[in-house]
């Protein structure tokens, strides 16, 4: 509102004058102010999250300062969400104007956050679910939402606060950590926090010091533990059988501004000796010593991203990352990443330490770069895009790790790891009577497995683009992981260097081996397509091609047919698993004869055999150990191996 100044000037007025007036109506009208925000707050908190918000007391303690006691926040047939006690705030009384709070100063005490998950559901659940009703054609704009959820958190949180004895409390179906707030405060920019943890599994003292400005939208804080040792993360033990910890966090927020209609978030977190460990991701502790997130974050109206700018740093390896989604006329996800040239040793010291245990006391000279480049698009899955690029300068492997790829060479003994436990040994060489030359095999069996499990092993370099593609596009397609994209290079590492447990250590482990073996020409083809024929598991407890062709044909594997190739072939992917594709007679199954057909057809078109090798084919049969078996288990119900003939089509 503009106020004329010969208005001011004819009642006396001056700009002080004015001042003071203003100053006097709100010093007037300050509770009603007062009331009217807190009522509206209150029937906000009832209409929109079915929550009643109780005061028991609020009234004014000079000017701009309010006392509350006895405030309480329970949803509708819940546990009480928030509770304290004594709360004193210094509030901005121009913001009462609009019916708003901001907080400029806090004082608070005994009290308590509660967050409950039991069998009749969560007492927070209505705080997370949407209450703005749109019509399927609109979209959300991300920066909008985002920049007006940071603006009413922050004005909420005061330039001067000190607080004590409050508790964060966590209740998931009686798995419970308490974080109690002994001191908090936050005084000229500087922030200090003391926090007692107890969980069923621990106890533990963390501090936190630093600056913090929620006006200016910045902050710089570090986490420590006030004991000794590490910090321990809590409740994700007991949730998820996850153990984590690390020495100290430190996280920097210098910009949170809203430009163009886009919303942009830069800062940095940094994290020193993060520890964890979890079944799934390895058998031991994984350790990475130093890592920081120099991150920029953008917000705009139909996507989110971590713009190209930002760097991730690990060890000694920079990454660069660009992530991206987007929700317009279909939903893209695009991920870049890419690594400027690093020196190989320092890459292989960088690795977090029990993730690649394989690679531990490995030497390489030279320098590599590396890019990669994944755009996923929701309405075409053909669309996906997925492209890998190293480059190598001078480099070279000089000593092995644990993994000494340099043994497939020669004769060694090989010992199957099954669930953790070693399988009686297997020697391959030429000692071994079972041991198979690939030129002694049946030209069919090569054939026959080639194309069920890896038809270009000639030709890629450990690993199949096209494969990887398809892959990912039916596990988004089904939402699990449905299908793999393993070459022969991949399977024979796994069986002879890894275990065959499923955690995310191994995948990585047998990526990087494979490309060191498919790309530094340390063995031939020929050579890993014999060890991996005589290594490989048949059936239970039949290791390699030439115990194989005993177990089920009595024969040696130069002399099998056709049809006895095929059905070795589709033994590979659950040989454990092979008696269920038969009857009480020992004939095959329609769903077998089917898939060995599709099979032929697929080697035909192929010109792998010819028409005159299907006619001279004689019926299969087992006549090997494997047909008792057969007769113990042909009244279980089959199992039919997840690999369908359609992951023959590379």
């Amino acid at each position: 509102m503009k106020i004329n100044p010969v208005i001011l000037r004819k009642f006396g007025l001056g700009t002080a004058g004015f001042v003071m007036l203003i100053l006097l109506l709100l010093f007037v009208f300050r509770d009603a102010l007062l009331h009217k925000a807190v009522t509206h707050i209150q029937h906000k908190f009832k209409d929109e999250y079915q929550c009643e918000l109780k005061l028991k007391n609020i009234q004014f303690s000079g000017l701009t300062t309010v006392k509350i006691s006895q405030l309480t926040l329970v949803p509708q047939a819940a546990d009480t969400l928030l509770s304290i006690d004594q709360l004193k705030a210094k509030i901005s009384v121009w913001k009462l104007f609009l019916a708003q709070i901001q907080l400029d100063e806090l004082k608070a005490q005994h009290g308590f956050v509660q967050l409950v998950k039991n069998k009749n559901g969560r007492n927070f659940d209505t705080f997370l679910s949407k209450k703005e009703s749109r019509t399927t054609d609109e979209k959300t704009n991300y920066a909008k939402v985002v920049n007006r959820l940071l603006s009413k958190v922050l004005q909420l949180v005061p330039t001067d606060m000190g607080l004590k004895n409050l508790s964060l409390r966590l209740d998931d179906m009686g798995k419970k950590t308490q974080l109690d707030l002994q001191t908090l405060s936050l005084k000229n920019e500087q922030f200090a926090a003391a926090i007692q943890v107890h969980t069923t599994t621990f106890n533990q003292r963390w501090r936190i010091a630093g600056t913090a400005n929620p006006r200016d939208r910045q902050t710089d804080l570090r986490f420590f533990n006030q004991d000794t040792g590490k910090i321990k993360v809590p409740y994700l033990d007991e949730r998820y059988a996850l153990q984590a910890s690390f020495d100290s966090i430190r996280l920097r927020v210098d910009r949170i501004d809203m430009s163009l209609g886009e919303l942009h978030i830069d800062g940095m977190s940094a994290i020193s000796n993060l520890t964890i460990n979890h079944p799934k991701i390895a058998s031991k502790d994984v350790v990475i010593q130093q890592a920081k997130f120099d991150f920029k974050f953008l917000f705009g109206k139909r996507f989110i991203s971590v713009d190209s700018s930002s760097t991730v740093q690990l060890n000694k390896i920079k990454i660069k990352p660009y992530l991206c989604y987007t929700n317009d006329d279909e939903k893209i996800y695009a991920l870049k990443i890419a690594i400027p040239q690093t020196k190989a040793q320092d890459f292989i010291e960088s690795l977090p330490k029990g993730l690649f245990t394989h690679f531990d006391g490995m030497k390489a000279t030279g320098n590599f770069d590396y890019s990669l480049r994944f755009e996923y698009h929701s309405k075409n899955l053909r669309d996906l895009i997925f492209d890998s690029q190293l480059h190598k300068d001078q480099l070279k492997i000089t000593q092995y790790g644990q993994a000494n790829l340099a043994k497939l060479n020669g004769e060694f003994e090989y010992r199957a790891l099954i669930k953790n436990q070693r399988q009686r040994p297997i020697f391959v060489g030429t000692a071994n009577p079972n041991y198979v030359p690939l030129i002694d095999l049946s030209p069919y069996l090569q054939k026959a497995v080639l194309t069920t499990e890896d038809p270009s092993f000639f030709s890629h370099r450990g690993f199949i683009t096209e494969a990887f593609k398809q892959s990912i596009a039916k596990n988004i397609r089904t939402k699990k992981f449905s299908r793999g994209g393993s070459t022969i290079s991949m399977q024979l590492i796994k069986n002879a260097f890894l275990t065959r447990e499923k955690t995310l250590s191994r995948k990585l482990e047998e990526i990087l081996l494979v490309y060191l073996l498919e790309n530094n020409r340390i063995v031939s083809k020929s050579r890993m397509l014999e060890v991996y024929f005589n290594i490989i598991e048949w059936g239970p407890d039949v290791y390699g091609i030439g115990e194989a062709a005993q177990y089920y044909f009595q024969k040696h594997p130069r002399d099998l047919t056709l049809n006895e190739c095929l059905f070795l072939a589709n033994v590979i992917p659950s040989p454990k698993k092979f008696m269920y594709q038969f009857d009480r007679e020992g004939n095959l199954k329609s769903f077998a004869q089917r898939r060995d057909n599709q099979l032929i057809r697929l080697m035909l078109r192929r010109k792998l055999i010819t028409a005159e090798d299907t006619l001279v084919n004689p019926l299969m049969k087992i006549t090997g150990p494997a047909q008792f078996s057969i007769k113990k288990d042909s009244l279980t119900t089959p199992v039919i191996d997840s690999t369908a003939v359609e992951d023959f089509e590379f």
